[in-house]
């Protein structure tokens, strides 16, 4: 089965509308290129089995599709409800209690036990997204915070909590969220998303799990809180990739900031060459019907314009009715974008340091030829992947062939824009390995006789260390 080819790659949420391996097939061959587990539901029995279904699928097709894991965090809730809600009136008081209870128009539970002592009068609760607000009136710093309604509404079970004004004491990995990460790790996940990320220290505890456990995980850090933006570029440095995570972070911040720091936060993660995803109610309307908005299409579209490495669904795949037809529209958007009015070799800042410098040089160059050769592919040889994220960072208009001996990379490097991995094991001589991976290309018809290529590799080829070698070939 041929998957569809694109640069910027889509990451579907699998749930019981895309779990079935038949659909997930289907799914795979029409754009998904990292399959994402939301451990804020289902059973770790349940993620096993999605699990299993990649790797079946990734085994019996040409395809590597990556695992991603995405943790819930530390996300505050309300906790049960009386049946059928509770409607709270603009300018009443209640109780918000950190003593298990079902709530009422009086008075209900919160799940965060610390609440009581880390708010402060006149802070703002948002409640379900943000649909209903409260401000703080007092705390007993014990166990109850008394609060007004400012917008009222119906108030179920199990709402999300949102404090955007409260410095919140919850660690940024939960214990269901350590059990969790043990069982990714554990089953091969190729990418952990932290949720409600704040600062870099986050996401260095979550590195010494993973670097512990032996595991070739990279960590994304959610950017979903107003910390997060404030520590954005050393969450940036230290992170593996990041999610522009919008919906939490609409809620938290005024929702006419994100836009703009959409477009920040992609530029930076570009500059430092980290992967970067756009989420959150990209094609939601498509969950029940089988059109977009024209608003959600142009929303599609500017991420991809942005420079985004990848655009993700959520509930659209995993419950919506009509998930083949969502990947196919979201494919469709991406594929005329880049056709039609796509930025390549968009300006990047690079700083590199000293470790780097070499084959950031290599890559820098590598990216001038194929712009002004016009080349139609970039073959990379890489070990580690390093030059595989540093060349997709430029968004090259010619298609990034990646060749490793570290099986690892094949499903991982499938977040990154523009790039197309392969296994690749005879070590040689670079000029033998260079002619070998042009052939290859051209056996498969990836390039033709007479277009040019673009060739990237280190020296000696079998010692796999820093890239430091660049070719211009003309395919035979």
């Amino acid at each position: 089965m041929k998957k569809i080819q694109k640069r910027t790659k889509i990451v579907a949420t699998l749930g019981p509308a895309s779990a079935e391996k038949e659909v997930l097939t289907r799914l795979i061959a029409k754009g998904v290129d990292v399959c994402r587990l939301n451990f804020s539901h289902g059973s770790q029995e349940d993620h096993l089995k999605v699990i299993n279904t990649i790797k079946e699928i990734n085994q019996e097709h040409p395809f590597h599709v990556a695992i991603l894991a995405d943790l819930q965090g530390p996300k505050i809730r309300i906790g049960k409800m009386k049946e059928g809600g509770a409607f709270l009136v603009n300018g009443s008081k209640i109780e918000m209690t950190t003593q298990e209870l079902i709530g009422d128009e009086n008075k209900i539970y919160i799940t965060y036990e610390n609440f009581p002592n880390d708010v402060k009068q006149d802070e703002i609760i948002l409640l379900d997204d943000g649909k209903l607000q409260l401000r703080v009136l007092s705390t007993n710093h014990k166990d109850t915070v008394m609060c007004e309604v400012v917008h009222g509404g119906i108030l179920t079970s199990r709402k999300g909590v949102n404090l955007p004004n409260t410095k919140v004491s919850i660690p940024s990995l939960t214990e269901e969220d350590l059990d969790n990460l043990n069982f990714a790790l554990d089953h091969g996940a190729d990418w952990i998303a932290m949720s409600f990320v704040r600062s870099a220290e986050d996401i260095k505890q979550c590195k010494e799990i993973i670097a512990a456990k032996g595991s070739h995980a990279k960590i994304i850090a959610k950017v979903e809180k107003p910390e997060a933006i404030e520590n954005i570029d050393a969450i940036i440095e230290a992170t593996d990739a990041v999610m522009v995570a919008r919906g939490d972070l609409g809620v938290e911040m005024p929702m006419e900031e994100v836009p703009g720091l959409q477009k920040i936060i992609v530029q930076k993660c570009r500059n430092l060459s980290k992967p970067v995803i756009i989420a959150t109610q990209m094609l939601e309307s498509m969950i029940t019907t089988p059109r977009p908005t024209r608003a959600e299409v142009n929303d599609v579209a500017n991420s991809v314009l942005d420079g985004a490495d990848a655009v993700m669904l959520s509930g659209e795949t995993s419950v919506g009715e009509f998930p083949e037809i969502v990947i196919e529209t979201m494919a469709k958007i991406i594929t005329h974008v880049e056709s039609t009015s796509y930025p390549y070799y968009i300006a990047k800042k690079n700083t590199p340091s000293e470790t780097t410098i070499i084959p950031d040089a290599i890559c820098g160059s590598s990216i001038f030829l194929a712009e002004k050769t016009k080349a139609s592919a970039i073959a990379v040889m890489t070990a580690s992947g390093y030059t595989a994220f540093e060349i997709s960072s430029f968004r090259p208009d010619a298609n990034i062939y990646v060749f490793t001996g570290n099986t690892n990379l094949l499903n991982q490097l499938s977040l990154v824009w523009g790039v197309s991995t392969f296994i690749y094991e005879k070590y040689e001589s670079t000029d033998g390995t260079i002619q070998d991976v042009n052939d290859l290309l051209k056996k498969i018809q990836l390039v033709e006789p007479g277009q040019i290529v673009i060739n990237t590799a280190s020296t000696p080829l079998h010692e796999k260390g820093k890239t430091n070698t660049i070719r211009v070939s003309v395919v035979n």
